[in-house]
């Protein structure tokens, strides 16, 4: 079992910046990928943004590319989401997850562990 933890979220107005943390515990990650993802109660959960473990590779949803970067530290099993220029269309609650066998990458039920999520909520 992977526990995903993540934090960071909270009330922001739009064009200012927040940082998303996920500590990760339980098993290495080392080879395998991490995302993003965010859900509103009237929408399903989408894709943010993820990367591969080695860190080689990022994709981005097109609604957060050039404002959002995603990051990982593997010697501190952290993964990173780094949100600015933030819209009142970010307004979700974000989750981290890691996947452990091949997939979409912007494919929710392609990940095997979830974090509980943190809000983020963007004022106009």
């Amino acid at each position: 079992q992977v526990q995903l933890v993540e934090s960071g979220g909270g009330l922001v107005q739009a064009g200012g910046s927040l940082r998303l943390s996920c500590a990760a515990s339980g098993r290495s990650f080392n080879g395998y990928a991490m995302g993003w993802f965010r859900q509103t109660p009237k929408t399903e959960r989408e894709f943010v943004a993820a990367i591969s473990w080695s860190g080689d590779s990022t994709y981005y949803a097109d609604s957060v590319k050039g404002r959002f970067t995603i990051s990982r530290d593997n010697a501190k099993k952290t993964l990173y989401l780094q949100m600015n220029s933030l819209k009142p269309e970010d307004t979700a609650v974000y989750y981290c997850a890691a996947k452990i066998v091949a997939g979409a990458r912007d494919y929710a039920p392609s990940y095997d562990y979830w974090g509980q999520g943190t809000q983020v909520t963007v004022s106009s």
